[in-house]
């Protein structure tokens, strides 16, 4: 087959949509060693600078010294940990629900809820800008997936209007987007599933630790925390480790527990990614300002490279995108900034839809003022060069 891959290949590389990996020689904090050379680094989903905080390592170490290195098996025969019960109370606590339970990943946590509880005559509601684990969710449910626009309550009110059967309906969207950095408009679609009588599911990944008091996530922002059904999160963003969860109830977390694939044939999280986790929650609820710092300093960018003329998403969370639109030109703005000494990658179809190439900027609570500044002039000097301001 090697010659088909040759042939693929070369189609993408034509596109100006290939892509390759960068190898990091040291952990995701504002300035990284990549490839032998130093950069400062603007894309990182380690938001709140936890990933690499000592006590967080510490905490990880420990649970190597006293548990291993692995858990030796799924969670249903050898592989659950009192942590891991310990970690998924509170989770609970920290989402204000009655009970959560973890996955080895963010992506096995969506998968599992929608293809576990969303059956053959159900009816899935999803925001056409989704996350890709909850496209494939949908894809392995076999229920009726109908996508509504993005965000675009009046698109969602008409489909749910012309939906019929007597199967659940199940309206699913992220909390924050991954790539604009906009925030689900959830007060309209928790009204709407009232009227229609549908259930709600919320992608809390960029929102833990970021959005609402505590860093709760998008319905504690809202005020909403008891009117969301599902709420998926990752242990691997704000957080600072590894592995995902559903927050939920009681009932609900029994029926996934029993049910849902991705967790009954899931090796148990490490004990170094649940006891890190346990620390990252820990902090977040102590320590406010590094959320606060964080979405100051979003703030700054967001505004200063407004000002200067470039197309920005607007939102109030530390992902920000910089529009370009073709993706050879996103790829020559991201690589101009690598030969000043920044990482910013190019994001381009099919991850996003063809036509928007950006540059997708995450700041981080870590980043200094000095930093920002130096970002932001090199983006301007950039921009000038290619023509994009």
């Amino acid at each position: 087959m090697d010659h088909w891959f040759q042939q693929e290949l070369q189609l993408i590389e034509e596109k100006g949509l290939k892509r390759k990996l960068r190898s990091f020689s040291t952990g995701n904090e504002s300035e990284v060693m990549m490839n032998g050379k130093k950069f400062l680094l603007f894309s990182s989903n380690n938001y709140l600078g936890l990933a690499t905080d000592s006590r967080v390592k510490k905490k990880a170490s420990g649970g190597i010294k006293k548990y291993g290195t692995g858990t030796g098996g799924s969670r249903l025969t050898t592989g659950n940990f009192v942590i891991h019960e310990q970690l998924e109370s509170e989770i609970a606590v920290l989402k204000e629900t009655e009970a959560a339970i973890v996955f080895s990943s963010g992506f096995l946590a969506n998968i599992g809820v929608i293809s576990s509880v969303m059956k053959e005559g159900d009816i899935i509601f999803s925001d056409a800008w989704n996350h890709a684990s909850i496209i494939d969710g949908c894809r392995l449910s076999k229920a009726n997936t109908i996508v509504y626009e993005h965000a675009d309550m009046e698109d969602l009110e008409r489909k749910l209007k012309q939906s019929h059967g007597n199967g659940k309906k199940l309206i699913v969207t992220d909390g924050v987007f991954s790539m604009d950095g906009d925030i689900a408009p959830l007060p309209e679609i928790v009204a709407l599933a009232k009227e229609y009588n549908a259930n709600i599911m919320v992608d809390d990944a960029h929102a833990t630790g970021v959005l609402g008091n505590e860093g709760r996530g998008t319905a504690d922002y809202f005020g909403l925390k008891d009117e969301i059904d599902f709420i998926v999160g990752t242990l691997s963003k704000a957080i600072g480790a590894e592995g995902g969860f559903v927050a939920t109830s009681s009932l609900a977390k029994q029926y996934l527990l029993n049910t849902a694939r991705s967790f009954i044939f899931q090796t148990g999280l490490s004990p170094s990614a649940i006891e890190a986790a346990r620390e990252g929650i820990l902090i977040i609820q102590n320590e406010p300002e590094r959320r606060i710092q964080l979405l100051n300093n979003a703030q700054y960018l967001r505004l200063k490279l407004g000002e200067y003329g470039f197309v920005i998403g607007q939102g109030d969370t530390p992902i920000i995108s910089l529009l370009v639109g073709n993706s050879h030109k996103a790829m020559q703005f991201s690589e101009k900034l690598m030969d000043e000494g920044i990482f910013i990658p190019a994001i381009r179809p099919p991850t996003v839809p063809k036509g928007s190439s950006r540059l997708r900027i995450t700041v981080m609570a870590t980043h200094t003022m000095e930093q920002l500044d130096m970002v932001i002039n090199k983006i301007k000097k950039i921009g000038k060069e290619i023509c994009l301001v």
